[in-house]
């Protein structure tokens, strides 16, 4: 049997070969129809397109990725070559609601505002957007949910209009699946007509796929002033980014926010356990999970006395991640898209981590965010 692997996927080397399995190790993005020719199964992320042009005449008979996304699978065509697939749904959820505490924190601190006077719009509502809205409600904010086709299935008493959202969210973070056609189309949600619906008292910020968000149009708006800022983790034309755009931005990272350790390590296992189901390989990889995911040097951090619950939040969510962090690095050096996500650093989520020293009001926030609490 031989498997044909992105080689970014972490913990992934030397598992399958243990039983005896050929794995091929390439770079995601250069993987061509000749590596897979011969191969039973693609395991791979964002960067493989796994369409006829890469799978026409192929043995592959399964493709996992390793991710929540799957818009890189055209689901269509592997279908009917009688090619299964699996994605990994909501293995980074938490890392992605980490990722936007960090980033409501820091906008809080850095505009001087309090949350708990804010209106959060989470466009999107599925394992990520659930998520969002959670720490949108640990942090004392009202939370705004849009979601079409969970509306339509559960009916509309949870949920608003993009419009209201556009009207009545002071920040707006958008979790949704990229869709070319249809009515829950979602390519350039954020297109020219909406983007111009906002004020200079929104934020924005989008964290699904960077066609959701027309970047154009989001450049325009930013420069003139009518945005309060913007903040982008995923980019049309990845990774040739908009450098203009790049410089307008509050916050800017190289598709990054699901990139948490536990996020890789849970998509890692999902692909390998999906994989050695659908050959009925060894019930050992069927519920395997990397045991050598790696922690951090501290995991004790202390909880300031002094500052606004912002400044004390967001003192303690920095020692797990900083989302300034990764934005410097991008805007110091974006020609190296890439190569930030390939050699991204451990990061581990809030549950990795106690806080001592915290008073009543600061320990319930960092509880209900998945801090141990001491």
């Amino acid at each position: 049997m031989k498997v044909v692997a992105d080689d970014k996927i972490p913990f992934l080397k030397g598992v399958l070969e243990s039983e005896g399995i050929e794995v091929v190790y390439l770079a995601g993005a250069k993987t061509t129809a000749g590596d897979v020719a011969d191969a039973d199964a693609i395991i791979t992320r964002t960067r493989t397109k796994c369409n006829e042009k890469l799978l026409e005449d192929s043995a592959v008979k399964f493709i996992a990725t390793a991710t929540i996304g799957f818009d890189h699978i055209n689901t269509d065509y592997v279908e009917k070559q009688g090619i299964c697939w699996t994605n990994a749904p909501g293995c980074n959820s938490s890392s992605v609601a980490q990722y936007i505490t960090s980033l409501l924190l820091n906008l809080a601190v850095k505009h001087n505002f309090a949350l708990a006077d804010k209106v959060l719009g989470v466009v999107g509502v599925g394992y990520v957007g659930k998520k969002v809205a959670a720490v949108g409600r640990a942090l004392g904010m009202k939370v705004l949910l849009n979601d079409p086709p969970r509306a339509r299935a559960e009916g509309d008493k949870e949920f608003v209009s993009l419009d209201t959202v556009a009207q009545q969210a002071d920040i707006i973070t958008i979790h949704v699946p990229l869709e070319y056609e249809g009515i829950d189309r979602t390519f350039h949600l954020a297109d020219e007509k909406f983007l111009n619906q906002l004020s200079d008292r929104q934020f924005l910020i989008n964290a699904s796929r960077g066609e959701v968000v027309d970047n154009t149009a989001l450049r325009k708006v930013l420069g003139s002033g009518k945005l309060a800022g913007g903040v982008l983790d995923v980019w049309e034309n990845e990774p040739e980014i908009d450098l203009e755009l790049l410089g307008l931005l509050d916050y800017a990272t190289p598709h990054i926010a699901g990139y948490s350790t536990d996020g890789k390590a849970n998509g890692t296992s999902m692909s390998v356990n999906a994989l050695a189901k659908f050959f009925n390989l060894s019930e050992r990889l069927q519920k395997w999970y990397p045991n050598n995911v790696p922690m951090p040097e501290n995991t004790v951090i202390e909880c300031p006395a002094a500052g606004s619950p912002e400044e004390k939040l967001l003192h303690v969510v920095s020692q797990s991640y900083n989302i300034a962090d990764d934005t410097a690095a991008l805007k110091n050096a974006p020609q190296d898209f890439e190569k930030l996500r390939g050699n991204y650093p451990l990061r581990r989520e809030f549950g990795t981590f106690t806080v001592v020293n915290a008073d009543e009001e600061c320990g319930a926030v960092l509880n209900k965010l998945g801090f141990n609490i001491k």
